[in-house]
């Protein structure tokens, strides 16, 4: 499959009908869980559903080959997957770097994790190569990066952030990119020098708010067992029926995306000149600080955008409330349009001081573009903003 370009993957990859027995041009759901071995102890390839289903392994090899990874593992959420990684990664003693930045639910589990194991998480602005060198101790042993930021979409250098660490000499340290905002279709962390890519699968790659999954990638073979064995004897991993979901949404990834990006886009220049908006935050506009670092490390801008409403936080509610296309609901990525306030809803969890520190006001709305008319989108925000 890698001769091929990335919609073409997405289509075939893990779907080869010589793989199942019937030769379904569609990989079946398979929902025994447990298979039968010709010799105790001699499965001829499955035992049992937790250790490896074939269903699951068709959107992990699929996941692989987009990523350009070798390997896949498949999680049960997005969180099961960055849990997985923590528990490998880190013991009582050890540090880790963190996006100051990331997901409200990402950043409540290092916390806690943290703590509860006599770790240390340090969270900074991954938006300065120089902040994240810096901050490595000797005790560091892990970097998690978010790329763009959720929710005020700051960017990372990657390839720059892995030099640096690497030149100093510290091939002890994992470096971790939660891709799921621009998906492999915009973004391949792997290949400027991570070591692992993380999902959420229930966003963009799923793309139809029906799923609730994780992933990740590695080119890595001995990180690649060690995760494999944790994802089997933790055990959260995902139904059938969901990895068959996540594979039917994989076939139109690259569709989606693209027009994820360009109603995107167009909203966000209706916005940015819209007198009720104080400021759009979309790494595609030029008024972005790092717009020549997504111009150089991305090759689209995905569907997310947050603004700062003019006016107090009952009217950033008002307008979350007012619309009729944009569905007040936390998740992102899915076909239709979203729309909430982070301070209120998925950061609610970050310490409120931290909160101010990073701009995320009650003022801040953010915001997931869908697939929908451009244009009925922007009517739908245009009679939301009239309201305020």
């Amino acid at each position: 499959m890698d001769k091929y370009q990335l919609s073409t993957r997405a289509v075939h990859a893990g779907q080869e009908p010589e793989k199942n027995s019937a030769f379904a041009v569609v990989p079946p759901i398979s929902l025994a869980t447990t298979f039968q071995q010709p010799y105790p102890a001699k499965p001829v390839k499955y035992e049992y559903s937790r250790s490896g289903n074939p269903t699951r392994d068709a959107v992990e090899d699929a996941l692989a080959s987009l990523e350009n990874g070798k390997y896949g593992l498949a999680f049960c959420s997005g969180l099961a997957a960055i849990n997985t990684i923590f528990f490998h990664q880190l013991k009582a003693g050890d540090n880790m770097i963190c996006a100051d930045d990331v997901y409200g639910g990402t950043g409540r589990l290092f916390r806690a994790a943290a703590k509860r194991q006599n770790s240390t998480v340090d969270f900074v602005d991954i938006s300065n190569v120089d902040t994240i060198v810096s901050s490595i101790k000797p005790e560091t042993k892990l970097v998690w990066l978010e790329t763009p930021t959720n929710p005020t979409l700051r960017l990372c250098d990657l390839e720059q952030t892995v030099k640096s660490i690497r030149a100093m000499g510290r091939s002890d340290i994992l470096i971790c990119v939660d891709n799921t905002f621009m998906t492999p279709v915009f973004q391949r962390p792997l290949d400027l020098g991570a070591d692992l890519s993380i999902y959420s699968l229930t966003k963009y790659i799923n793309g139809h708010s029906d799923v609730v999954m994780g992933a990740i990638v590695t080119n890595n073979e001995e990180l690649y067992e060690g995760l494999k064995f944790l994802q089997n004897a933790i055990g959260g991993v995902p139904s059938p029926f969901d990895c068959f979901l996540v594979n039917r949404g994989l076939k139109t990834l690259a569709l989606r995306m693209e027009k994820h990006q360009a109603n995107a886009f167009k909203i966000a220049q209706y916005l940015e000149s819209h007198p009720k908006i104080e400021k759009v935050l979309y790494p595609g506009l030029k008024s972005h600080p790092q717009y020549e670092l997504s111009i150089k490390q991305c090759s689209g801008f995905s569907g997310m955008l947050s603004i700062y409403v003019k006016g107090t936080p009952e009217q950033a509610v008002k307008l979350t409330q007012s619309c009729k296309l944009f569905t007040l609901a936390e998740s992102l990525g899915a076909v239709e349009s979203l729309i909430e306030i982070p301070s209120l809803m998925t950061h609610a969890s970050v310490p409120a001081e931290l909160r101010a520190k990073l701009g995320i006001t009650d003022n801040l709305v953010r915001i997931s573009i869908g697939i929908e008319d451009a244009d009925d989108l922007i009517a739908d925000l245009e009679a939301g903003l009239k309201l305020i």
